[in-house]
């Protein structure tokens, strides 16, 4: 039996839309860079179409293996369950929520593997999220630097990299998942560290903006924009920008908000530099 390279852990909870593209993306990376690799996916109690997505897509990719809880346990659980099953020399695991990029995994896989780290964390340097939700992830973190002595700046985010050992040796129950590089130094597995990583970004025309819902503005703005005419006006400025979405529209928007947030849609060139709120109740 060829030996396994990576085995990607995917944690995952009602993603039946995000899951067809992450997966093609993964295998795509893989095959591209001659990777033996095995992807375990542990569906957290999803009562949407996840389940049945991922069944079918393992048709077609047999590197694809499956676990299902009855019902939802956390990530916590579902990682350590994974953990116990990866073949892998190097375990790599991401969210399924489209915010980790694959293209990542070369790069992390070579740190482990050619650098000698034990565990690498991703950091998303760059984020648009709102203060209510960075303040508390700072405070987090930096008391977790404090208490651990371990210097990472992000110690919850879901991209990371392990040598196979790291995963066999910690147990992960609870809330422990958002202290995994803790319990890998308790271990004796100390050399950690951290690789900047970036989000998803999508293109999009301007036409599938849904502008009735936005609400952008800018210093350099002499009123709302509101059209597509509107949003030509601000290349180049920094905006502050909202889109109210109702609970059961985010994954019918998620392109929108992540092309938006990155700037990167058909447009003149827009400095988003940040704001996303949303909320739980339609406009």
């Amino acid at each position: 039996m060829k030996e396994i390279q990576i085995s990607v852990v995917i944690p995952f909870y009602n993603e039946d839309e995000s899951l067809p593209e992450l997966l093609a993306w993964i295998e795509r990376v893989m095959n591209e860079n001659n990777f033996t690799y095995e992807i375990i996916m542990v569906d957290d109690g999803s009562n949407d179409n996840s389940w049945a997505v991922v069944e079918k897509l393992s048709v077609t990719n047999p590197f694809i293996k499956a676990i299902k809880f009855r019902r939802n346990y956390g990530k916590s659980a579902a990682l350590n369950v994974a953990f116990h099953k990866v073949q892998g020399n190097v375990v790599i695991t991401m969210d399924a929520d489209m915010q980790d990029s694959p293209d990542e995994i070369p790069g992390l896989y070579n740190m482990i593997v050619n650098d000698g780290f034990d565990l690498v964390s991703g950091w998303k340097k760059k984020r648009y999220d709102p203060i209510t939700k960075t303040l508390p992830t700072k405070i987090f973190n930096w008391a977790t630097r404090k208490m651990s002595g371990i210097e990472l700046n992000d110690f919850n985010c879901g991209l990371k990299a392990y040598k196979v050992d790291v995963v066999k040796a910690i147990e992960v129950y609870n809330e422990m998942h958002r202290y995994i590089p803790v319990l890998a130094k308790w271990n004796g597995f100390t050399k950690i560290t951290e690789k900047v990583s970036h989000q998803l970004s999508y293109t999009l025309p301007v036409e599938s903006i849904p502008f009735e819902r936005l609400e952008i503005s800018s210093p350099g703005l002499d009123r709302p924009v509101k059209s597509a005419a509107d949003y030509e006006r601000f290349s180049g400025m920094e905006v502050d920008l909202k889109l109210r979405v109702a609970v059961g529209e985010r994954k019918k928007f998620r392109g929108v908000l992540q092309g938006l947030l990155t700037g990167e849609l058909d447009s003149p060139d827009a400095k988003f530099g940040l704001l996303f709120e949303g909320t739980d109740g339609a406009e």
